[in-house]
């Protein structure tokens, strides 16, 4: 115990020490969410418009 510090300074601390704990951990969960939540729905409407290359024909020398 620091001198001069009560236990409602020390809980307090704790508290918010907690609280910057779950906040960060917000923050991770949402950095690591949105870009494949943003990838998934900008990449899952293009799916069908992949169509096959067109097959080319041999050029004849005449």
């Amino acid at each position: 115990m620091e001198p001069g510090s009560t236990s409602a300074d020390i809980a307090a601390k704790q508290n918010s020490q907690k609280l910057a704990n779950v906040i960060g951990t917000l923050i991770a969960l949402l950095t690591l969410a949105v870009p494949l939540l943003a990838i998934v729905h900008y990449s899952s409407g293009s799916r069908g418009n992949w169509q096959a290359p067109a097959q080319l024909s041999p050029i004849s020398q005449e």
